[in-house]
Order: structure tokens, then sequence, then C-alpha cells
């Protein structure tokens, strides 16, 4: 259980490096105090253009990747690999880890972002074609409403569904989806309450069914 304590902590921290943060160093700007306050990469394309956003989005799904696609593996020093330790529960420990940290980072006073990137990248190297009904769901809300956290709400849901009917059928990647589908929703909380009151701004170049 050594190792299973050791590489999810490992996982937090990686996840506790905002790419928003490093880079907002770089140019000097903090955008936790620019737009919505987020730390991600949306209110980093908001605030700071494509470039920075692009850069954002690198950092906060790379190190998704680091951590679910190559730590579960590695045989650490004084930790090795223990064979008690079951792989896929070891992995999604780390994937919720990295979104966790991400969201509630360490490094920058718990003040992150809402993990949607960083769960992308865990997403990816755990069952690519999960992907595709996310965006496809992600997509199609965007289209029709213009809320982007409303797609991502309902994009991340799709995943214990596909996990349980679709794809690698296991209680642990079920009970990732689930876990997963909750702590987005409660990561755009504020969304909803601004969708609720009216006032969530829309992006409107990928809202085409808006009214004339």
């Amino acid at each position: 259980m050594l190792e299973l304590g050791i590489k999810t902590l490992i996982a937090y921290l990686l996840g506790a490096v905002l790419g928003s943060l490093v880079m907002g160093r770089f140019r000097g700007v903090d955008i936790r105090e620019q737009g919505s306050g987020n730390a991600g990469g949306t209110n980093a394309l908001r605030t700071q253009g494509w470039k920075f956003a692009l850069g954002v989005v690198v950092i906060d799904v790379g190190k998704a990747l680091l951590a679910v696609g190559w730590l579960p593996g590695v045989a650490l020093p004084l930790v090795g690999i223990d064979p008690a330790v079951d792989r896929t529960w070891l992995t999604v420990a780390c994937a919720a880890a990295v979104v966790t940290g991400h969201v509630y980072p360490v490094w920058y006073e718990f003040r992150g972002g809402k993990g949607a990137a960083t769960l992308i990248g865990a997403v990816a190297v755990i069952s690519p074609l999960a992907l595709v009904p996310v965006i496809g769901v992600w997509l199609a809300t965007v289209m029709l409403t213009g809320f982007v956290g409303l797609g991502t709400i309902l994009g991340t849901a799709t995943l214990p569904v596909y996990f349980a009917l679709a794809g690698p059928r296991s209680a642990p990647l079920v009970v990732f989806g689930l876990a997963m589908a909750a702590f987005v929703a409660y990561t755009h909380r504020a969304n909803i309450e601004r969708m609720r009151a009216g006032n969530e701004n829309r992006a409107r170049r990928l809202w085409l069914l808006r009214p004339r």
C-alpha cells in the first residue's frame, strides 16, 4: 500500500502545478485576479488570448498524461512495484489525485482551476475512446446553449455511463467516472448559479443556434 499512497501523493503534487499560473509568471499576471477569477483554460483564453491559453492547456493536459500514463508503472526508489496493488485502482487513484491537485493546488493557496483539461488528459490515457462521447456531448451542448460550463458538466457525466456500458467495464473505472462527474459538477457550481440567475457568459462563436 506504500506504493499506492506515495504515487497518489506525487500525482496530486503534479496536478498542483497550474498551467495558467506558470504561464502567468512569464507574463507577469495572475488570471485569478482577472475575468471570472478562475485559474483554468477558459478564463485564460478570455483574458489573455489563445496563445496563452494553448500553453495552459498543454501544461494541464501534459501533467495528467505524466501522472496517469507514466507514474503508475514506474518503479520508484525505495518503493518499487507492489504486486498486491491493483494496477487499475492505482491508475484511477492517480487520475483522481492529479485532477484534485489542479482544483486545490497546495502551491497556490488551494485556489486552482475546475479540472476539465486535466481530466481530459487523464481519460485520454485510461480510455481514449471515452473522450468521444465526452467531447460530443460537450460540443452539442455548447452549440445549443452557448454555455461552456454546462457542456463540461454534461460531457463529464457521460464517463460513468460509458465505462458501465460501452468501455472497459470494471468497478474502478465506473467509480472513477462517477466521482469525476460529481466533482466537475461541484467545481462548476458558480457557473450553475450564474446560469440560474441568467448572467452566465456564453461562447457566442460556438453557440450556433443562438437567437438572431
